[in-house]
């Protein structure tokens, strides 16, 4: 006997009962926003709203967190450039984030992932963990961050079209006009800020876009099945054979100069943008959904910009501040329209 039916059995005390349609709906008939959170996102009410609380208001809190974690992510990075060479500090930065997220797995006792999720993982590892971090440090060795941080500015973009396509969702035509104008936008400033011709560092740029993208499409797949703090820690472990070698070439050939802003720049791209940033940012996307998140990610670039001037010293261009705003405009009317 199932408890709706116990409920509504003869009794003296008028007992409100729940409709049968929304008391017992299938789960693979949610909507999207909530079918991708992580279980531990609170219900939503008949409406479909969920309630105002502290938890909401703390998961609202660990999302911007996690947004300003990944905004200095790139300012960080130009500073590591200052001691090591690229793929030390990527190398480096991947191991130490590795031993960081491995500790916390064994602390936990986390499982092993099933076997059906390694190759998904693979995606994140090749994505998030080693292509974004190598082709953006090789990008800043003559881009300005400002500049990095307008052309990466489309990763919402790109994710939601690589979402598309892996999950085979059919988004409006709303959706795709603006998105392809987003992509103009950064295309048109690359082009403006090369002289006519787009660079190493941009072909750099829009390859990261590429491979993080399909990263993100991965882990947020495998985010429905598991914490997303497990996929981008059993990502991190997944790469230590290559990392550890890596790691060991790299700072054998490339000198290395550690200075305060060199080690601190490692430092947070290491524990801050690849795996502490990661953590509260999935938890806040657990807690208000992803729509929400998703929306205070918008305001990455802008941070991006506004670090690079306090922290770098960098002059920016009128142009970059009016794509970055554009490609905002942009990505909102996406979020909006492929609801």
């Amino acid at each position: 006997m199932r408890a709706q039916d116990s409920a509504t059995a003869d009794t003296p005390i008028a007992v409100p009962t729940q409709p049968r349609s929304t008391a017992h709906t299938d789960p693979a008939a949610l909507p999207r926003d909530t079918a991708d959170v992580d279980p531990a996102s609170p219900p939503r009410d008949t409406t479909g709203a969920r309630p105002a609380s502290l938890p909401h208001r703390s998961g609202t809190l660990q999302a911007a967190l996690g947004v300003t974690a990944f905004s200095l992510t790139f300012p960080a990075t130009a500073w590591g450039l200052e001691g090591f060479g690229p793929w030390s500090l990527v190398t480096v930065r991947s191991l130490l984030a590795a031993v960081i997220a491995g500790g916390c797995l064994l602390a936990l006792r986390v499982p092993l992932p099933a076997r059906r999720h390694w190759a998904g993982l693979a995606v994140v590892a090749a994505g998030v963990v080693l292509g974004f971090p190598l082709l953006t440090t090789l990008a800043l060795e003559t881009a300005t961050t400002s500049h990095a941080a307008v052309v990466v500015g489309l990763l919402p973009l790109t994710t939601a079209l690589f979402s598309a396509l892996r999950t085979g969702a059919r988004p409006s035509r709303t959706f795709w006009i603006a998105a392809l104008s987003g992509a103009a936008a950064v295309i048109a400033f690359t082009v403006q800020q090369s002289g006519g011709a787009l660079t190493s560092a941009d072909a750099y740029l829009f390859g990261a876009l590429l491979v993080c993208a399909a990263g993100y499409t991965e882990g947020g797949r495998l985010a429905r099945v598991m914490p997303g703090w497990q996929v981008i820690g059993w990502a991190l472990v997944l790469c230590l054979p290559l990392s550890v070698p890596g790691a060991l070439v790299a700072l054998a050939y490339e000198p290395v100069q550690l200075t305060a802003h060199s080690v601190a720049g490692l430092l947070w791209v290491a524990a801050g943008s690849q795996f502490l940033g990661l953590v509260v940012w999935y938890r806040g996307m657990a807690a208000i959904g992803i729509p929400k998140a998703s929306q205070l990610q918008l305001a990455q670039p802008l941070l991006t910009l506004v670090w690079s001037v306090l922290l770098l010293g960098e002059h920016l261009t009128p142009a970059a501040p009016l794509t970055a705003a554009a490609v905002l405009v942009c990505i909102a009317v996406t979020q909006r329209a492929r609801g």
